[in-house]
């Protein structure tokens, strides 16, 4: 017999719609039990490029300003890589270039095998792009509740 499901969110009230949830897991699941919503995978990746667009978060910010070019990863707060490092591909969610120390969020490319949550816990974000995407759901949910 199952247990009870349980969705996975990043907001602090429940939200009206699963469309603002990262998935959902029954209390019996185990890691690969988690079953992902790809409507919410779209909707972190539009704000967190929307974030390094509008340069919310001093972490990424200082990342480019460091790496001067090149490709940075963007990767989760759960499992931070060693200095120099690569991430694992399980925790990074995107690359974006750097040119002249400046993000070019245009050049955002998702990382298809990123996962939304590993056996180190669901998605951790930096606090500049976390925001951003409580502010991003809980704008889909003001317009769902004004339809």
């Amino acid at each position: 017999m199952m247990g009870s499901v349980y969705a996975v969110s990043f907001l602090t009230q429940p939200p009206p719609s699963p469309i603002q949830t990262a998935g959902e897991a029954d209390t019996e699941a185990g890691l690969n039990d988690f079953v992902e919503n790809p409507k919410f995978r779209a909707i972190m990746h539009e704000a967190i490029q929307t974030g390094l667009r509008e340069k919310v978060d001093d972490i990424w910010i200082n990342g480019a300003l460091q790496l001067q070019q090149g490709w940075m990863h963007i990767h989760d707060s759960r499992n931070l890589p060693a200095l120099g490092r690569i991430g694992d591909p399980d925790d990074i969610i995107a690359s974006v270039l750097v040119r002249d120390s400046n993000i070019l969020p245009d050049t955002y490319q998702p990382m298809p095998s990123y996962r939304l949550c590993t056996s180190d816990g669901p998605t951790l974000l930096t606090g500049g792009l976390a925001a951003k995407l409580k502010l991003v759901l809980e704008g889909a949910i003001a317009r769902e509740v004004a339809k």
